[in-house]
């Protein structure tokens, strides 16, 4: 098999996985596909501008700004045509001509999609009272959405889908959960009207944020990929770590973060890095299967790096209703230590095999120099945060809110960097497989493509930085005008290009314009997976929203874990593994979010362990990520099998193995949020970072067997303890201190009364489950007010009454903190009272960071037993 044939086989698992595998023969109808995907990016960009409301307001035309509030229906009608014309729906359907049974299948679609456009006013005046029609076109768009879903995700999101429509329509006939749920059964016109009819199921939460937000992402990243960005971050990554031990294997993990940050497909970014760092990974001495599970580590792990996170950024947003801004605040730590942990692990195997690096011109860079690099850069990209808010600042008298400014300095740097790249040498590809594979020189290749970075700093500075004068823009603002700069780019940036160097600029033009064009294209067939899974995925909402369907699988999970949170935690890492390997992440996030966060939420609290919400969400996408590498689906290792020419399997295996420690933060982070930046300062910030990274680098070592030499199974031992010393440090101080005061009744109030001012206080309730009757325990936190119990209550919407030594509580007005759990979950007007059962306050110990010194001790006596056995330098 040449590399020319097995680059093709790679590209063909994209397209049937993520794009469609239909190319048809007929010209017309090819163009018709092709017409539509950029109709769909054009309608996305125009939507996302201010255009329609300021030609509304210009022509007294409501239509124009009514289509922004009707995008959704548009959005899934454009999926549903996609999806419909672009995969087949077997097998043995052509792939080389549209049959008559999809033009009907797709028109079917569209129509019930823009039923709910045109007869938007009618449909209002009758809310719930459905008519006939309705129902009809309502059963239409479920049936073509669920075969449109077959065709591009396969079967595993229908049969999920199906199952919980089962449950709308059967659930009320199982006494079981009937007295779980008090849902007595839905009739066929309520279900359909709900699950179609409203934004509370197909056209919910997750299908919205896919129409305002996730695409406008995707597109900026097709377009960046095909006007050369992401062959930029590729060749940056080589020219900084390839000619390091391993090199092209590190270079590998890097360029895979940089594209996987905005890329919405683990498939994708397996292709689109794999094609160019397997095969030099192979080169230097690499198997194929630990080539391949490389790359699909380091692919898969970039959907958990800000900005986007494969969509799930956006969509936690909503579903934790938090700014975006604290999405990427919690989600930053873990990313960087999981990536410099997979850098780690490829470096251990790379000692371990002797492995050398690239050949590279010039002067080469050390390890030290790299990691200074590395933290040097997020430390200077606080810097530059800060620099750019003062710069703002400064700016303010001269721009006020004006943007015209920010234009034209953007525009004069776009210049100046095209002028200084046109001045470099193009980036020569390494054509020869036989000779010895080159590092390109870091200066030139990174100052040659610089501009690519612009579109990216744009989107940054609109997301994160914030002025007294200037507000942050939306998320889906944001992309719009990075993908508008973007769009610049890829026009302008060949011909200028010709232009500084005294070429003819007419060719390059059209190279330009066609770069755009295939991105349009290309964005629009990334999404037709994501639109559709967003669709089905509000199924389940809806079933949930209509149904309360999430306590019946709440309530067999706690049977199965027994309330225990460990083993709790363990089944629904498990069961986000199974559902991911067979739906996309984003679709999966949603899922197991809306059934499993929940219970996690109020098993911990009945544990006495307050999860955040976040922390919780976090849990279950991080599982949803690895399941893109986990055997026997996982359609990534698939890809990358194709190029390193090795076994799927085995490549799974080896990336699930190098993934290990990935899934090892999301317990962590259940355990100890300071990983996720929760309520920390900066100089704790910094600490916690190190040692996660020390405690994390340590993991790898003992999981790899290998730490300065071979290490002993003993060794292998105390490097886990190690690591679990820096971790959960306060694991240790609780074994020898008593972490709280506890009190009940009287002296729980005196308790409370003499506890310092905004000190928390953590309340365990308990009192009739408003479902089932049966006492459950909660525990809640709420801040102090000294020498006020009752007032403490009070500011959290909360009633105190003593009635002997019992301590208890009224029912919470909606609106209140505690509103959402205690509101709706206990039964106040029972026989039973609900109670606060005991107190507790945290008591001042010595600070737990003070056993990271025997723990670091420890590490000391390893290093010392293992560097005599060491027989090749450490890096």
């Amino acid at each position: 098999m040449t590399d020319a044939a097995t680059e093709r086989s790679a590209d063909d698992m994209v397209a049937e996985a993520d794009t469609g595998a239909r190319n048809p023969a007929v010209v017309w109808q090819a163009r018709l596909i092709i017409g539509t995907c950029i109709a769909w990016s054009v309608f996305q960009l125009y939507i996302a501008s201010r255009i329609p409301g300021m030609v509304a307001q210009a022509t007294g035309m409501s239509i124009f700004a009514n289509i922004v509030a009707q995008a959704r229906f548009v959005h899934l009608a454009f999926a549903i045509m996609l999806a419909t014309l672009a995969f087949p729906l077997t097998s043995k359907a052509p792939r080389d001509r549209i049959p008559l049974y999809d033009w009907v299948i797709a028109a079917l679609g569209i129509a019930a999609c823009l039923y709910l456009v045109v007869f938007r006013f009618s449909i209002a005046d009758r809310p719930g009272l459905w008519s006939t029609t309705d129902i009809v076109m309502s059963a239409t768009g479920m049936i073509v959405l669920m075969i449109s879903v077959y065709r591009s995700l396969g079967l595993p999101l229908v049969i999920i889908a199906s199952a919980f429509i089962a449950f709308a329509f059967f659930g009320g006939y199982s006494e079981w959960a009937r007295n779980i749920t008090n849902y007595g059964g839905s009739s066929l016109s309520k279900a359909l009207g709900h699950y179609w009819m409203q934004t509370e199921g197909v056209f919910g939460v997750a299908l919205g944020v896919s129409t305002s937000m996730i695409f406008l992402f995707v597109l900026f990243g097709a377009l960046l990929d095909r006007a050369g960005g992401g062959n930029w971050f590729i060749q940056v990554a080589i020219a900084l770590l390839g000619a390091l031990r391993g090199g092209p294997a590190k270079a590998s993990v890097l360029s895979s973060m940089m594209t996987g940050m905005i890329s919405g497909s683990s498939i994708a970014n397996t292709v689109t890095t794999g094609t160019f760092t397997i095969p030099l990974m192979k080169r230097i001495g690499f198997p194929a299967e630990k080539a391949g599970a490389v790359e699909v580590a380091s692919s898969t792990n970039g959907q958990l790096t800000p900005p986007v996170m494969g969509a799930a950024a956006f969509l936690m947003v909503e579903y934790v209703n938090i700014p975006y801004i604290d999405v990427v605040k919690h989600a930053f730590l873990p990313a960087v230590i999981s990536y410099m942990a997979l850098l780690y692990i490829v470096h251990l195997e790379s000692l371990k095999m002797g492995l050398k690096g690239l050949e590279k011109p010039g002067r080469k860079i050390g390890v030290i120099m790299i990691a200074i690099l590395f933290l040097s850069g997020f430390i200077f990209l606080g810097l530059c945060a800060f620099l750019m808010i003062g710069l703002r600042t400064l700016l303010d008298p001269v721009m006020g809110d004006s943007v015209y400014a920010a234009v034209a300095l953007v525009a004069v740097l776009y210049i100046v960097l095209l002028k200084v790249a046109a001045g470099l040498p193009e980036i020569q590809e390494d054509d020869d497989p036989d000779a010895p594979p080159k590092a390109p020189r870091l200066t030139p290749t990174l100052i040659g493509g610089l501009y690519f970075a612009l579109p990216i700093f744009i989107l940054v500075w609109n997301l994160m930085v914030r002025t007294d004068t200037l507000d942050r823009l939306s998320p889906a603002l944001s992309a719009f005008w990075a993908t508008i700069f973007m769009i610049i780019i890829a026009l302008t940036h060949r011909p200028l290009k010709a232009m500084f160097r005294g070429k003819e600029v007419g060719t390059e033009a059209r190279a330009g314009w066609g770069d755009f064009v295939q991105g349009l294209i290309l964005g629009a067939r990334n999404m037709i997976g994501i639109g559709v899974a967003t669709g089905a995925a509000g199924i389940i909402v809806g079933t949930i929203s209509l149904t309360g369907a999430h306590q019946v699988i709440g309530q067999v999970i706690e049977v199965i874990s027994g309330g225990n949170l460990i083993i709790l935690l363990v089944l629904v890492a498990v069961l986000s593994l199974i559902l991911g390997m067979g739906l996309p992440t984003t679709a999966n996030y949603i899922v197991v979010s809306s059934l499993m966060a929940p219970v996690i939420v109020s098993v911990g609290a009945q544990a006495g362990l307050i999860v955040p919400l976040i922390a919780v969400h976090m849990f279950v996408f991080y599982f949803g990520i690895l399941a893109d590498d986990t055997p026997p689906v996982g359609l990534a290792a698939y890809a990358a099998a194709a190029i390193s020419r090795g076994d799927p399997i085995k490549t799974g295996i080896q990336g699930f193995a190098y993934d290990i420690r990935t899934a090892l933060l999301p317990f962590l982070f259940i355990f100890n949020t300071d990983l996720l930046l929760i309520d920390v300062t900066l100089p704790h910030a910094v600490l916690v970072f190190f040692i996660s990274l020390i405690a994390m680098l340590l993991f790898a070592a003992a999981t790899q067997g290998y730490f300065i030499a071979k290490s002993k199974w003993w060794e292998s031992a105390a490097l886990l303890v190690i690591c679990f010393m820096l971790f959960r440090p306060g694991f240790f101080l609780d074994q020898i201190s008593e972490r709280y005061t506890t009190a009940e009744g009287a002296a729980a109030i005196a308790l409370m009364e003499g506890a310092e001012d905004g000190k928390a206080l953590r309340l365990t309730i308990n009192g009739p489950d408003f479902d089932t009757g049966k006492m459950r325990p909660t525990t809640i936190e709420i801040p102090a007010v000294p020498g006020d119990a009752f007032g403490a209550l009070d500011a959290e919407g909360l009633t105190l009454m003593e009635e002997g030594d019992q301590l208890l509580i009224d029912e919470p007005f909606p609106g209140t903190p505690h509103f959402e759990t205690l509101g709706t979950e206990y039964d106040y007007y029972g026989d039973t009272p609900v109670s606060i059962i005991q107190v507790q306050v945290e008591n001042d110990r010595m600070p737990k960071e003070l056993f990271f010194i025997p723990a670091l001790l420890l590490l000391a006596g390893v290093v010392m037993i293992q560097r005599p056995r060491a027989t090749q330098p450490a890096f």
